[in-house]
């Protein structure tokens, strides 16, 4: 496992490790999906609700996960290393109610403490989120959900302060689904006096796991998954502690979907449900991938009957194709016969892996949040290096199915999102190792 205090880590850091692809291999085997990423941390964070221990199952080896475990460490909470992917979180001595370390600033959903401590002891202080930079990601809908729910928000030099002498329940409508938003609200809601509904909810299977998790915890939530969430607010004393399973992670589970569509490969992938990104699966079924579900928690996927024809595809909110997959989907549209055209609706600095994608050969012409993709017959192997976390999984797919050696610098944003990645796929067969930039096979250079 990781040390348990990660050093901190931003885009400017050198990258000391480097990950070398020889691709053309054709993947083969199984592989097991771990927890999401995007679920865990929001559970970690809403574990602060509690003061009784939360046991966490399925808990992926990311950073993430660890940077998160030193935000409510910061805190005075009580968060055990993990073994067997199993976290213990206990609040029960929260010391601190003001997360503004460092830690805060490296991954946004380190923000999701906001809810939960306000909910708890009736202020809080945190500092304006960090992440990726694919984007504005602003958390005005967190504040005005807050305040809607009887709370005093101020953001003042990059800090947001809340403060509420007692939460009551609204009703709140969202101007777009904000995930991050929904999650926020829905969490200050559980121990609000009276009813909260939030219509336009974003619908991610994320929102619906974070809501079992509160509901086995003991609040009152319902319609989580649809456009409206209604909780009933329960008093604080009737939350306990419990132990709970992290749902699959979609996008690990189709990044690796793609990556096996991509090398003509047959993988099976267990531990998924196929319908949380079922719109990935059916843009992929029609390009000519050969996907079928053996059962309802695993996927197959075996070579390609036809070749691969292009798809023009649009990134939405759930159920729609998710942004996060826009940058893998891409690295597969560059070898399809024809021409795909991308248009990313979420963010707007997500294209930021066209340039690398570029460097192996790729034809691809960008204007704004639209790019067109012409097919060509194969990616050549070159030293690109990752922009965020889907861009490194993107690359990861255009080494596995080039020509030659591909060196991906910049890790530590693959290192956010994906537990063992080389491991598995080395499992699979694929020719993948992470090596210093100074102990390279003699004859390689950069």
């Amino acid at each position: 496992m990781p040390p348990a205090t990660p050093a901190p880590q931003t885009d400017a850091t050198p990258a000391a490790e480097i990950l070398m692809i020889e691709g053309g291999q054709p993947l083969h085997g199984e592989i097991t999906i771990g927890g999401a990423k995007n679920s865990v941390l929001k559970l970690m964070a809403a574990a602060l609700l509690v003061d009784a221990p939360v046991t966490l199952k399925n808990v992926p080896n990311i950073s993430d996960v660890w940077v998160m475990a030193e935000v409510i460490r910061h805190l005075g909470v009580d968060v055990t290393n993990p073994a067997d992917n199993q976290m213990r979180i206990d609040a029960h001595n929260v010391t601190e109610t003001s997360a503004t370390n460092e830690y805060v600033t490296q991954m946004r959903a380190s923000f999701n403490v906001l809810a939960p401590l306000l909910a708890r002891y009736g202020k809080a202080q945190v500092s304006l989120p960090g992440g990726c930079s694919i984007g504005k990601r602003g958390v005005d809908l967190h504040i005005k959900g807050l305040e809607a729910l009887g709370a005093t928000v101020d953001v003042t030099h990059g800090v947001v302060t809340a403060s509420a002498d007692k939460l009551i329940g609204a009703d709140i409508v969202f101007d777009v689904p904000s995930v991050g938003a929904t999650e926020n609200v829905m969490v200050a809601a559980v121990t609000a006096e009276g009813k909260t509904t939030i219509s336009n909810a974003a619908q991610e299977p994320e929102i619906t796991d974070l809501a079992n998790f509160l509901n086995a915890m003991g609040a009152d939530i319902h319609g989580a998954g649809t456009h409206e969430i209604t909780i009933f607010g329960v008093p604080r004393t009737q939350l306990t502690g419990l132990s709970y399973e992290v749902v699959p992670d979609r996008i690990e589970a189709a990044t690796y979907v793609i990556a096996a569509v991509a090398t003509g490969g047959d993988v099976t992938i267990n531990r998924v449900r196929p319908q949380h990104f079922q719109a990935v699966l059916s843009k992929l079924v029609e390009m000519g991938a050969n996907i079928t579900t053996p059962t309802p928690t695993s996927i197959r996927i075996q070579p390609a009957k036809t070749t691969l024809t292009a798809q023009n595809i649009t990134t939405l909110p759930y159920p729609g194709i998710p942004t996060d997959l826009q940058a893998p989907l891409m690295a597969l549209l560059c070898t399809a016969t024809g021409s795909s055209m991308v248009k990313e609706t979420i963010y707007e600095n997500r294209f930021n892996h066209v340039g690398h994608l570029r460097r192996m050969g790729a034809s691809i012409e960008q204007d704004g949040n639209t790019a067109v993709v012409t097919g060509i017959e194969r990616l050549s192997g070159a030293t690109v290096s990752a922009t965020d976390l889907r861009a490194a999984a993107a690359l990861v797919i255009a080494g596995l199915a080039a020509d030659g050696a591909t060196f991906i610098r910049q890790l530590h944003h693959m290192d956010r999102g994906y537990d063992g990645l080389e491991a598995k796929l080395r499992s699979l067969g694929a020719n993948i190792h992470r090596l210093r930039e100074d102990a390279l096979p003699k004859g390689v250079t950069l």
